[in-house]
């Protein structure tokens, strides 16, 4: 489906500012690009993570206790970073301040955390979808902008249309995990005449931030309902548990 008028015109904006000499969004010195080297290495600590939820762990390519016991529907999760100062700032200039310039600089990080982790192989790249209320106000969908640059270096098919949100639901902050769960239930769909674009197919799922998973993983269960062969969930951040804060 045809880019909105919006979307083209923001995705323009964004290409722009990419091309141009710009100052580092965390210490503000001028750099080649919105992220400085030395900030990525001072702030993002290349931690082993579970690999049913990202959260950092002691040990790599164990799976944490809550995982063991209640996993989740995904064959993967992969986080480029934790969900902490200066990410979530920056996370937050992009969601609620327009900020598409760090768009090309974050997928970036999640580029380079999907390379190093090895992921397994996927055919379609999907971003979670935004309820049409929520898309209008904001203007874009910024697990979308982020989908569309991670999938050609990869050689992927990205896709914003084929799952849907089917209504809006209240925001998940300061919700529990269960509550949190019956929030999103029934909340995604298959766009009418695509399900046949997921049979078999292996799907990776791209959000923006993960906080417990419900919302991801009641997504990826509509897409396995749907036909597809496995879900893998891609985040550009991982929220702590609670008890970590």
């Amino acid at each position: 489906m045809p880019a909105s008028r919006v979307e083209r015109g923001l995705s323009a904006l964004a290409a722009l500012a990419a091309a141009m000499p710009s100052q580092c969004a965390v210490c503000r010195s001028w750099d080649a690009g919105r992220l400085c080297r030395r900030c990525r290495e001072r702030f993002i600590p290349l931690l082993p993570r579970c690999p049913g939820c990202a959260l950092p762990l002691v040990c790599a390519h164990a799976l944490c206790a809550d995982c063991l016991r209640h996993p989740l529907p995904f064959e993967r999760c992969v986080a480029a970073l934790d969900y902490a100062w200066p990410w979530s700032s920056i996370i937050g200039q992009l969601k609620f301040r327009g900020g598409l310039d760090l768009t090309g600089a974050l997928s970036a990080l999640l580029l380079q955390a999907l390379r190093r982790e090895g992921t397994p192989p996927a055919d379609l790249l999907l971003p979670l979808p935004l309820g049409p209320q929520r898309l209008r106000e904001r203007g874009y969908n910024q697990s979308w902008e982020l989908a569309r640059r991670v999938a050609p270096p990869l050689d992927l098919a990205a896709d914003a249309k084929l799952l849907l949100r089917l209504f809006e639901t209240p925001r998940q902050s300061g919700l529990a995990q269960a509550e949190r769960s019956a929030n999103v239930r029934g909340a995604f769909g298959i766009a009418p005449g695509r399900a046949s674009a997921l049979r078999g197919c292996r799907v990776a799922l791209l959000d923006d931030v993960m906080t417990t998973g419900a919302t991801a993983a009641e997504a990826a269960r509509t897409l396995l309902d749907a036909g597809a062969a496995s879900v893998q969930l891609w985040v550009l951040a991982r929220t702590p548990r609670p008890s970590d804060t």
